[in-house]
């Protein structure tokens, strides 16, 4: 499954055990109805973060694992491939208007 969207947060590594880390980021998805949606990756895939930023556009590749521990129930959604599909959106600043201090009408 692939989901797309943008970049809103991205956690610091956490080193959860020796041999394991993991790595956490939010995107929202880019449909009708847009979902904030916390992704993890594990292991050595938490390097797919490495260069990305807040705003960009991404296409995120995910499996959903779910597990039942003392009769509680998880899901996590955790990314395989992450493909950046946009640059961090840029604040543009708007053009001057330029003014005619005539008296004369411009048509």
């Amino acid at each position: 499954m692939i989901l797309t969207g943008e970049i809103k947060i991205i956690y610091d590594e956490q080193q959860v055990t020796d041999t394991f880390k993991k790595r956490e980021f939010v995107i929202q998805t880019d449909e009708t109805y847009p979902q904030q949606i916390k992704i993890e990756t594990t292991k050595e895939k938490t390097e797919l973060l490495n260069g990305l930023n807040v705003g960009d556009s991404v296409a995120v590749s995910i499996n959903i694992r779910g597990r039942e521990w003392n009769d509680k129930y998880f899901v996590n959604i955790q990314a395989w491939r992450i493909e950046k599909t946009g640059s961090a959106k840029q604040e543009t600043k708007p053009e001057p208007v330029q003014t005619n201090d005539s008296d004369e009408i411009p048509f």
